[in-house]
């Protein structure tokens, strides 16, 4: 059974299908371009979902066949963006929401259709893996619109793409198909038209089933990795490390491996 919530008057969605969740960006009219009160919005779900230690996987899509999210909404940027001051409160707010989804304990997936764009490619690459269809486009467009790109976003790129390709992407603006995108470490898989939702659904399943422990522990490192090196703390994965062996999922991975069965992860 699916349990639905709606945020922002509905531009974005939240679906809880057992240990999944699904965020969907709703506003079709715009290909999904985000509002203020849509990454306000962003902020307050993964918060929550970082509380719930029943959550298996988060996935990240757009509404419909033509985007994930195209970059901000341009037509309130007179009410929200209009000088230097309200553009950093801007900023503030999109900064907590990118910081909130990337330290979540559980894996983080970004499932790309059509346009995937500014802040689109912001929210994606702030998530674990990104999943595209063959169809996908990817861009970054600020040296088009005279809009300055903070240092804190070159920097989350140069780390994850080096120096070349953050260049090209920020000093062009230009398009990239998906599969310049995977070439150049942006996607991680792309899928045809016909094969992707189902390639998808099979990836997510994987990650669902496995040992939660384990994978929380993993992504404790991966949280604590992706800080400068004098502020790293390997405490909490540490910790993470040894409840998995004190916990019954460590004896059941043991007998379902005996047995020649699937095993059958609690959590505990």
């Amino acid at each position: 059974m699916t349990d639905m919530q709606d945020y922002a008057d509905g531009r974005l969605q939240l679906a809880r299908t057992g240990g999944v969740a699904t965020i969907t960006f709703n506003a079709q009219h715009k290909h999904n371009a985000m509002s203020l009160g849509m990454w306000q919005a962003l902020s307050e779900i993964c918060e929550s979902l970082a509380a719930d230690d029943s959550l298996r996987v988060l996935t990240l899509t757009g509404a419909g066949d033509r985007a994930f999210v195209a970059g901000a909404d341009i037509s309130e940027f007179e009410e929200t963006r209009s000088d230097a001051a309200s553009a950093a409160a801007y900023g503030a707010a999109v900064a907590h929401a990118e910081d909130t989804l990337e330290a979540l304990p559980v894996p983080t997936l970004a499932l790309i259709r059509g346009y995937c764009i500014g802040g689109g490619l912001g929210i994606a690459m702030r998530c674990d893996l990104r999943l595209a269809r063959d169809d996908a486009r990817f861009a970054i467009t600020p040296a088009k619109l005279s809009l300055g790109y903070g240092y804190d976003g070159v920097a989350q790129l140069y780390h994850r793409l080096g120096h070349a390709v953050t260049a090209d992407v920020l000093f062009s603006g230009r398009m990239l198909s998906a599969e310049e995108a995977q070439a150049k470490g942006i996607c991680d898989f792309v899928y045809s038209r016909d094969t992707f939702d189902a390639a998808c659904a099979d990836y997510v399943a994987t990650l669902a089933g496995n040992a939660p422990l384990t994978i929380r522990a993993v992504k404790s490192a991966l949280n604590a990795l992706a800080k400068p090196e004098t502020a790293r703390d390997r405490t909490a994965a540490d910790t993470l490390v040894r409840a998995c062996f004190d916990s019954a999922d460590y004896a059941e991975g043991q007998r379902a491996f005996a047995e020649k069965r699937a095993p059958r992860f609690k959590g505990h």
